[in-house]
């Protein structure tokens, strides 16, 4: 693994799959300041590598992938350090979306607060038979806030409500039941299941897929009518790469 900052581990296959492991943040993979800073810094430079096929973020501790944000430092915070912390946190969970190419989480453990937010700013969620998550902001004085937007558009308003109100946590098969991740991997098989994951985002064309991530951000924000007149744009735009006429034939071929 090489070390892009001090917080920011990577490693990458020949299939142009990167694995960024966040290194050096404690037993719990732990959000402070300097740790998102890091991450965020990773993360950017890592988006303008158009051979990155698929991102898979990950935790040095196998504890978690992140345990939340760094609770000793914001104990010491006033509105202004505080406002200043939440957006760097803000920001990080904006490189994740704005990442170009499909992020999958690999989630063992704990995902608490800052770094549920972080996943669900993810693309895609597989999490380990014995994860666990929750949103405890409110036990700890404050409101869940930035990327916990996210989540009314992943499991709903109901539950959105229950988890950032109780600060209740639920487990793996509660959070697949929920929409909250997309696969629960068995026993031991948390990396099987990534590396599955990620085999089917390779199957397809990589231009495609960045088209199609770039689209689901637009569709996330736009209404109904102007989200299928700009997909009709990126329809265009895909001819103008080699990846339709190629891979229809393969298919075409495969057939014959």
């Amino acid at each position: 693994m090489d070390m892009l900052n001090f917080h920011c581990g990577v490693s990458r296959d020949p299939r142009g799959v990167v694995t960024l492991t966040i290194c050096n943040a404690g037993s719990l993979n732990i959000l402070g300041s300097a740790v998102t800073d890091s991450v965020r810094a990773g993360l950017e430079q890592l988006a303008t590598d158009a051979s990155v096929r698929v991102l898979v973020l990950s935790g040095q501790s196998g504890k978690s992938l992140i345990g939340g944000a760094d609770i000793k430092e914001m104990a010491t915070l006033d509105q202004t350090s505080a406002e200043a912390f939440i957006t760097r946190l803000a920001n990080l969970c904006e490189a994740v979306r704005a990442f170009p190419a499909p992020v999958v989480a690999r989630m063992p453990g704990w995902c608490l607060g800052g770094g549920l937010e972080v996943a669900a700013a993810c693309d895609i969620r597989v999490a380990a038979h014995d994860a666990k998550f929750g949103m405890p902001e409110v036990r700890v004085g404050i409101p869940s806030v930035i990327h916990a937007a996210l989540l009314p558009r992943l499991i709903g308003w109901g539950r959105t409500r229950w988890l950032l109100l109780t600060a209740e946590t639920i487990d793996a098969p509660t959070a697949l039941a929920w929409g909250l991740v997309d696969k629960v991997a068995p026993e031991g098989g948390l990396d099987a299941a990534v590396e599955h994951t990620v085999a089917s985002l390779l199957a397809c064309g990589p231009q495609a897929l960045r088209a199609q991530k770039a689209l689901l951000r637009q569709w996330e924000e736009l209404p109904l009518k102007e989200s299928v007149e700009v997909s009709i744009g990126a329809f265009g735009r895909a001819f103008l790469t080699d990846e339709p006429t190629r891979l229809m034939q393969e298919f075409v071929n495969r057939k014959q």
